[in-house]
């Protein structure tokens, strides 16, 4: 496959194994590898923002340095919050305080950014895009991370949001439906890899007031095993790239333990060298 001018990056999300996603981008970004068209979805959309604001190692220290050193997922944050991960420290001081963010940078290249999120009233994904407003463009990227039962749904434009991967967790056919024919997609699993927990009825006093989005939750597992597959068929077929970890994961969406960590994004990165040189630089 060649990648061209119009080829599109697709980040998935995955929670803390977006570690790999960093590796991956940190290596592009090494070699100046950007694209105009990226749409991510969860963590895949935390960590791209910092690559479309062009800021090498900035998920890095955010998804491991800070995490030894501020502990921000707990039960604690939970009952404070009405998030696992503590939001305050992550949307508000580490882009304006402890790890200033490029807004800038970043809305200079943000027209071809789209983060996913699901729309709690319709049950459906949602593509969104923010060039001009700071606290916008952060609203839209915590409710695309925001996980449903241990995160608060975020209001963006009145309606209430959460994580784009309940609906679109690889938004692959966004990339296609939005005329970019071929594409590279970054995974946080391995090949093969398949959920095999089955889909369970979200009971009616769960998000009592969303009943399409419980709907949503009762399909996910189903939802995403059919998108691993579009992926792996779209792979064969030769119209995708895909770069992803190559052993089964060991680390969990909501993982604390920073050595687990590390060895992922350093195999991310070493995956993102890999495919600069054998597709980019040859």
């Amino acid at each position: 496959m060649q990648i061209e001018r119009n080829t599109g990056l697709v980040l998935e999300g995955g929670g803390m194994r977006g570690a790999f996603t960093c590796g991956v981008l940190d290596a592009f970004m090494k070699h100046e590898l950007y694209f105009r068209y990226v749409v991510a979805v969860s963590a895949g959309a935390c960590n791209g923002m910092s690559y479309i604001s062009r800021q090498p190692r900035r998920a890095r220290i955010s998804n491991i340095d800070f995490l030894a050193k501020y502990d921000y997922i707990s039960v604690k944050n939970l009952i404070r919050q009405g998030s696992i991960f503590d939001q305050e420290l992550l949307y508000d001081r580490f882009p304006n305080e402890l790890l200033p963010f490029d807004y800038d940078e970043y809305f200079s290249h943000a027209e071809g950014f789209e983060m996913v999120t699901t729309n709690c009233l319709t049950g459906y994904s949602e593509y969104l895009t923010e060039t001009q407003d700071r606290k916008r463009a952060c609203d839209i990227v915590k409710a695309s991370s925001s996980l449903p039962f241990v995160s608060k749904m975020v209001n963006i434009d009145g309606v209430p949001m959460l994580d784009g991967g309940i609906i679109d967790s690889i938004p692959v056919m966004r990339a296609i439906d939005t005329g970019h024919e071929t594409n590279v997609v970054i995974l946080t699993r391995n090949r093969g890899y398949r959920k095999i927990a089955k889909d369970r009825k979200i009971p009616r006093f769960v998000y009592k007031n969303y009943p399409r989005l419980r709907v949503a939750l009762s399909r996910r597992i189903d939802a995403y095993n059919k998108q691993l597959q579009l992926v792996e068929d779209l792979e064969n077929a030769g119209k995708i790239i895909c770069i992803r970890p190559q052993s089964p994961m060991v680390v969990e969406r909501i993982e604390r333990d920073v050595n687990k960590l590390e060895r992922l994004y350093e195999e991310g990165f070493e995956m993102g060298e890999k495919f600069y040189d054998e597709t980019i630089k040859k």
